[in-house]
């Protein structure tokens, strides 16, 4: 079979976003078309059956006996994408690189021993609120819940048992030109503190334009703060290939958040430029990680995206000139978090990888937004819908 190294356009499709008005906290749904193009790959030359597919085998059994299973989506071009139903966690995603070599480029563990020990959330989907919040505690119209400070002090990715630690219900779903998996989930009024009982929806698609596609949804019962994510390390050289300080990476962020000594924002939004966060062009994430410092030293901070309408727009684009891989990353999301894998230690608890050998681009709002007035706020309502889209675009340079 002929492997495409090149691409692509958007996959057609429509993202519904709630959007609040900060003053009020009225929610409105936004019915605003994503911008679409049709889906187009290079017609290949030869005869050979379409590679498509999509196969499910047992993964193991968790330490209290739920069964996980695999799924190993195909495309065309020969791109694959691996997930299990613990966590919706993707444990594999195949490229070829400017040689037409394939290659695992986001960090996993080796078993499902290995992820339930593992702290690093590597590859899951995470909520039932991604990155912090501010003392595990937020106010909905006057009441204060208090949930887990996983994060000391603070709450960090849902909780001790959050959605990467869950099992949950899967099954395959398939269109003309593409494959990939939609993972169920209800998380119960009172789950690690949060009210109401949500039901998520997270599908991940991989289409043979060499998208990796993810569209989360959730519905309440009652007033909610709700701020999905997915949480996959990458490598485009390939997992375990070293450090990634050579990457080159683009974000369409003008600003980022600075945050306090324990990681939550401080409220204010500041300009990047002539700072080591301008990455408005083209910068290696290694070239200024001693300026950014930390302890550890990286960067782990939220960027606020250009486009803030809830409508599709590029938010990232990473080159890596080793392998030729290139990711752009698309999304409805108005923030970005860059992580420089800085508390990847080489233990079990980071999957044996070492620090720096990985990053995240996690698509999100804001950290901290049920306490911070200034931020889009994240919380939901009964009869509304949260759903947020992101693709991740994958193409060689040689």
């Amino acid at each position: 079979m002929k492997i495409c190294l090149c691409l692509i356009a958007f996959m057609a499709g429509m993202c519904v976003t709630v959007t609040v008005n900060s003053d009020n906290g009225d929610a409105s749904e936004d019915n605003t078309a994503v911008s679409t193009q049709d889906t187009a790959v290079e017609e290949s030359k030869t005869n050979a059956p379409s590679s498509l597919g999509i196969k499910k085998t047992p993964y193991g059994v968790t330490k209290d006996g739920q069964e996980v299973v695999k799924f190993i989506c195909t495309n065309d071009n020969g791109l694959t994408l691996e997930m299990i139903n613990y966590g919706a966690t993707v444990t594999s995603f195949k490229t070829p690189d400017k040689n037409g070599e394939l290659a695992n480029i986001t960090l996993h563990c080796n078993d499902i021993a290995g992820y339930e020990a593992c702290s690093s959330y590597f590859g899951a989907t995470v909520g039932r609120f991604c990155n912090r919040i501010a003392k595990g505690k937020f106010n909905i119209d006057g009441k204060q819940y208090t949930l887990a400070t996983n994060n000391a002090p603070n709450h960090l990715h849902g909780g001790k048992v959050g959605f990467d630690k869950r099992l949950w219900n899967a099954t395959e779903i398939k269109g003309d030109d593409w494959v990939g998996v939609r993972f169920t989930l209800t998380s119960a009024d009172g789950d690690e503190g949060y009210p109401g009982k949500l039901d998520v929806t997270a599908d991940y698609i991989l289409n043979n334009g060499n998208e990796l596609i993810v569209e989360l949804k959730a519905t309440t019962d009652k007033a909610t703060h709700v701020n999905l994510t997915n949480h996959n390390y990458w490598n485009l050289s390939g997992a375990g290939s070293g450090t990634v300080y050579e990457h080159l990476l683009k974000l369409e962020a003008d600003q980022y958040l600075p945050v306090d000594s324990t990681a939550i924002p401080t409220g204010a939004l500041i300009d990047v430029k002539e700072t080591p966060f301008d990455f408005t062009s083209f910068h290696p994430i290694g070239s200024r990680l001693n300026d950014v410092g930390g302890d550890p030293v990286g960067y782990d901070h939220c960027f606020a995206l250009r486009d803030q309408t809830g409508n599709m727009a590029l938010a990232a684009t990473v080159k890596d000139p080793a392998s030729g891989r290139v990711m752009e990353i698309h999304t409805s999301q108005p923030g970005i978090q860059f992580y420089s894998g800085n508390f990847l230690d080489g233990q079990p608890g980071s999957g044996g990888f070492d620090q720096h050998t990985a990053f995240c681009l996690e698509t999100q709002h804001f950290p901290d937004a049920p306490n911070q007035d200034g931020f889009a706020s994240t919380l939901l309502k009964p009869g509304q819908q949260y759903h947020q889209k992101t693709i991740h675009r994958f193409s060689v340079r040689k």
